[in-house]
């Protein structure tokens, strides 16, 4: 799969890029193309793998069809991670979030197929599922894009990895928490009762390569998860800094949930289980709606959704073993308790 194999990561500055370009170069790949519109991570990174001829980077957005065209030629796989992430900003602006994360990704996808790429996974979220803000919603649209182009059995395959938060991610609480504690000031939570899946940012990589290793066309893949409340994450982190810091509860921001679902009952009903991961197929149906009334469609009856009020739940010292198995976790801890 990776042997003299020419990848491209859109989006490829962020979190997810930068950590699936560490996998990659592990691999005995040609070439890694870093794809973003961002020049000051770009000579950041720059600097970072200098020593690897085998990293290069591409100045571009998703939103302008030519810069990813042009990125594209001679690309063997993709990786579509360039997306507006934010909930709430999404909420105030929408319009970009649909410019971004479904007219980009239309782009990505469509330059793919005219470039002869072999496989294009989009990374999407557990906000696509039921979506109540701006965010899921555009998620959902790139969900159903790609499906759509996956219907036209071109040779490029079209796969989505849909997971929850990534911890430490762009975005992610822990850090926000761990800046309050450090600083002393209360630690601002929405709801203490809310539950979030966790991932770490390998796990995510390991995914999508699972998706790009046995993903057909139009598959969609669940990663299975744990998950915790904010109120249990909150004292395993204080725990573990060894402090007793004031809670401040804030209320649940613009267009968030209680609880985030990975797979709705009517997913999981076509689903496959494959251990770690459910692999959704796409509704391959065409628009002849009436035979499937004369022939039948068995359908499987199912109790519930695959969310994070029902996967399994970790308590406050498995938590905190979670929290340890970080990377920058360990390293602010660190600093802290030498201080």
């Amino acid at each position: 799969m990776y042997t003299n194999k020419t990848f491209l990561i859109t989006g490829g500055t962020g979190s997810f890029g930068k950590t699936v370009t560490d996998y990659l170069l592990q691999q005995d790949c040609k070439e890694i193309r870093v794809f973003s519109r961002d020049e000051t991570k770009q000579d950041s990174m720059r600097t970072n793998y200098m020593s690897d001829v085998r990293v290069k980077f591409y100045i571009g957005d998703v939103r302008d069809y030519d810069s990813i065209f042009n990125a594209l030629k001679g690309v063997d796989y993709v990786f579509h991670a360039a997306a507006l992430k934010q909930v709430p900003s999404c909420e105030f602006f929408p319009m970009q979030a649909v410019m971004t994360n479904v007219t980009g990704s239309d782009n990505v996808i469509k330059a793919a197929i005219a470039n002869d790429v072999g496989k294009v996974v989009c990374l999407s979220t557990d906000k696509a599922v039921y979506p109540v803000n701006a965010m899921g919603i555009s998620k959902a649209m790139m969900e159903k894009v790609a499906q759509s182009y996956a219907r036209q059995n071109t040779q490029t395959i079209v796969t989505c990895v849909r997971y929850g938060n990534v911890m430490y991610s762009r975005g992610s609480v822990i850090p926000r928490f761990i800046e309050q504690i450090k600083s002393g000031k209360p630690i601002t939570v929405t709801e203490g009762e809310m539950t979030r899946f966790l991932m770490a940012l390998s796990e995510a990589v390991g995914l999508v390569e699972f998706a790009f290793s046995h993903g057909r066309q139009g598959d969609i893949f669940v990663k299975k998860a744990p998950a915790c409340t904010v109120n249990d994450l909150v004292q395993a982190l204080q725990e573990l800094f060894e402090v007793k810091i004031d809670v401040k509860i804030i209320g649940v921001r613009h267009g968030e949930k209680l609880y985030e679902t990975l797979a709705t009952i009517e997913e999981l009903a076509r689903a496959e289980d494959l251990g770690g991961y459910y692999r959704v197929s796409m509704d391959d149906r065409d628009l002849n709606y009436e035979k499937y009334f004369t022939e039948g469609n068995k359908v499987k009856a199912l109790d519930d959704d695959y969310h994070s009020h029902n996967t399994e739940q970790l308590n406050v010292s498995q938590v905190k073993e979670v929290l340890l198995s970080l990377k920058e976790v360990k390293e602010e801890l660190a600093s802290w308790l030498t201080r």
